[in-house]
Order: C-alpha cells, then structure tokens, then sequence
C-alpha cells in the first residue's frame, strides 16, 4: 500500500482558530511516517473563479498560489478540507478554492479528475451551535464534491466553540478527533 500523504487546507479567516486546533488534534493521531501538509488560504490567495469552459476561451495551467495548491491537491491522498462553518456552509476562501476545482477539470494536462479518483476528502469544522444539523449544508458540499470527483468520503468531523480555544472543552469533539482518521 502507498504511503498516505495528507494534505491539511485551512479556510479560516484567523489563524489558529477552533477549526484548526480540532483538525490538529486530529492529526496528532496520524501515524508517524504519514506526510502532512498545512496550508492556509490566508496565505494563499486566489484569484475569483472565472469559467472558462467555452470555445473561444480555455483554462490555462495556473500559476502563483492557484499552481500551488493544485499541485498540493494532486499530490495528496487525503485532502482535508478544515473550515469553520461561516452562514452554514464552508467559509468564502474554502469555497473559492473549490470552484477552482472546477476550472482545474479543465486544465490541459492537469488530469485533474482522473487524480482526484480515489483519494479521500474529509471536512473538519468548528460551529458555535449547539445543533450540528446545521453543519449539513457545509458537509454536503463536501460530500458531494467528493462523489463528483469519485473521491472516498472519509466525513466530517464536528467540534464547537466560538472564542479561540473553546473547542478544546468540547470533549466529545476532540475524543472524536482522535479516532477521526482511522
């Protein structure tokens, strides 16, 4: 079996947020020879996604942060997709970063679906409802992306807390993060 490689993409918008401290103490649990990968959309910057999916117009190979991440994506057996839940779905960046998807199907040479078959997507958020039904929109579009792109749904792993840090008292949030990526 192939070593597994985890790609970590960080949607929020504050940095060491409750999201990622959950997605962090979920990959504390990772085998030691696992390669993990973390990189912040904050640092990342991507363009608005323009379709370019007609004759007279075709996606390019990116360059800058968009080449990064795509080659990031397509390095990666696992892609975790850590975003806080921002208006009961996946943060702006987050879903910037998947709309690029769309245009990286399109990019000559890329082979970019084709990559994507296979690996596994998971979601880890934090939300500051006490219902986790409302997370439903957010690992909905997680799932779903996962389908299109014959990826494996790994889930998603649902923590709560609003100040910096509170997710760290949501017990059963971090008990579930230890055993999330097994």
């Amino acid at each position: 079996m192939a070593a597994r490689s985890f790609l970590f993409v960080l949607g929020s918008s504050r940095a060491g947020g409750n999201t990622e401290t959950l997605a962090r103490i979920a990959a504390e649990q990772l085998p030691a020879d696992t390669g993990q990968r973390w990189l912040s959309l904050r640092g990342l910057p991507l363009p608005d996604f323009e379709d370019l999916r007609h004759p007279e117009r075709r996606h390019t190979p990116p360059d800058g942060p968009a080449a990064s991440l795509l080659r990031a994506t397509l390095e990666a057996t696992d892609v975790v997709i850590a975003s806080p839940l921002y208006w009961y779905s996946v943060s702006s960046s987050t879903k910037r970063y998947l709309d690029h998807w769309s245009g990286w199907l399109e990019t000559p040479g890329a082979g970019f679906r084709q990559r994507m078959a296979g690996k596994t997507l998971w979601g880890v958020t934090a939300l500051a409802d006490g219902d986790p039904a409302v997370a439903e929109p957010l690992a909905g579009t997680l799932r779903n992306s996962a389908e299109y792109l014959g990826m494996r749904w790994g889930g998603v792993l649902l923590g709560n807390g609003t100040k910096p840090g509170d997710v760290r008292s949501d017990t059963g949030a971090t008990a579930r993060a230890k055993v999330f990526f097994s």
